[in-house]
């Protein structure tokens, strides 16, 4: 590995165009008193960079005694001035044109090399901040410590929401993404399902999803799978039986944009109750999806489903949870305080917006059947909801048992 030399690129002497909605940011950044933003985790430099992603730390940070960390510089209604700090290699990624950045750094190795070149940065411009963004939750304590030490008379806040909000709404090559993740996720699960029997374990369906997956052009993320009345989603050497139910829970990411779907399927033929279980789900699913519209209150999904909910005998096991999808599985919009995963439904009683991605996910863990589940994609239109990978939404037919590799065993 020889790193190219480290090279910066002068600034531009016009607004550059960015591809993202810089009005918008600036509102956003207005409404927190925030001056200037220091962005440091990987989904918000690949959507301020109009889904650039360094391809050598795509998978692993840590290199040396540190890690990678990419920063984004972005003062508050001046484009002309962002920057991108940027690895030592990425020099080769700028040779190619792949940055629409005025100021690009390509001189860094760690994590405290980039917080210096980012507090450089800053510390160039004509209006020093007062107050900058940084996310909290994505910046290693030693360069938050060299930050904070470094700008004296400047208050860090966090700005995860505002960047949350910026993405909130996607455009139609997100979009374009976020279905193709969709599909590519479900056909890979319905091709695991019809080429898998009995005596296949739950190693070798994940495995086996993986292979899919990849073979369609995502990258594989998880594969939360049940078998039999086990309602235990880790994959393990337990075995899909004859008249058993499975479940496959996957997400698929494709450039970035996650797919995060569940499917169902038997081996053999669903008797009277085990239709009625997935039709309740069914009828739950369907019913959210209804007030789903530009200028809908998020709330009304769930106040949809609640009301179907209400009226099963099975509610006490039932849960029902709507959530956010897009670079990020559970982003804005987020609808409710009580899911499974921990935070304020803060726009749970804000309007919808023509672009949102909405994951709709309803749960039934019974224990003799087994965990039925079912959990869709869906975008926000105009006049009401596009659904992402909507086939296989009933009891697919598993197949004849197919090897895989020992890996899996």
């Amino acid at each position: 590995m020889n790193p190219a030399s480290a090279t910066t690129e002068n600034p531009s002497s016009f607004a550059p165009e960015a591809p993202f909605d810089t009005r918008k940011l600036d509102g956003l950044l207005e409404e927190r008193d925030i001056d200037a933003l220091i962005v440091s985790s990987k989904h918000n430099i690949q959507y301020l960079l109009g889904g650039y992603r360094f391809f050598f730390f795509d998978y692993m940070d840590a290199i040396g005694l540190s890690r990678y960390l990419p920063l984004f510089i972005y003062p508050r209604g001046r484009p002309e001035d962002a920057a991108y700090i940027a690895n030592s290699m990425e020099s080769y990624e700028r040779s190619l044109g792949r940055f629409w950045v005025p100021n690009v750094v390509t001189k860094s190795w760690g994590t405290l090399d980039a917080a210096n070149l980012a507090l450089d940065h800053l510390e160039r411009l004509n209006q020093k901040p007062r107050r900058v963004g940084v996310e909290t939750s994505f910046l290693p304590a030693d360069a938050y410590s060299l930050i904070t030490s470094r700008l004296h008379n400047t208050e860090l806040v966090d700005c995860l929401v505002p960047l949350e909000r910026l993405r909130a709404r996607k455009n139609k090559a997100e979009l374009d993404l976020l279905r193709r993740a969709s599909e590519g996720v479900v056909e890979s699960m319905l091709a695991v399902m019809s080429s898998h029997g009995p005596g296949v374990t739950k190693r070798e369906l994940a495995e086996a999803l993986r292979r899919e997956e990849v073979s369609r052009g995502l990258i594989f993320e998880y594969c939360l799978v049940t078998t039999g009345a086990n309602i235990n989603r880790a994959p393990s050497t337990d075995r899909w039986l004859e008249g058993e139910i499975m479940s496959l829970d996957s997400g698929g990411n494709y450039h970035g944009y996650i797919g995060d779907l569940c499917r169902m399927a038997i081996l053999g033929e669903p008797d009277a109750e085990l239709q009625n279980m997935l039709g309740g789900i069914e009828e739950v699913q369907q019913a959210a999806r209804k007030p789903i519209r530009a200028g809908a209150i998020g709330s009304e999904i769930y106040a949809a489903a609640e009301a179907v909910l209400a009226r099963d005998p099975r509610r006490p096991r039932m849960h029902f949870c709507a959530h956010g999808m897009g670079l990020v599985s559970h982003e804005a919009p987020r609808l409710t305080s009580t899911g499974p995963v921990p935070y304020p439904g803060d726009d749970a009683e804000r309007p919808l917006e023509e672009g949102m991605v909405i994951s709709i996910e309803t749960t039934l863990p019974h224990p003799k059947r087994g965990f039925i589940k079912l959990e869709d994609t869906v975008a926000v239109t105009a006049n009401g909801y596009e659904a992402f990978g909507d086939a296989g939404r009933g009891w697919n037919r598993g197949g004849a048992r197919k090897t895989t590799p020992s890996l899996a065993q």
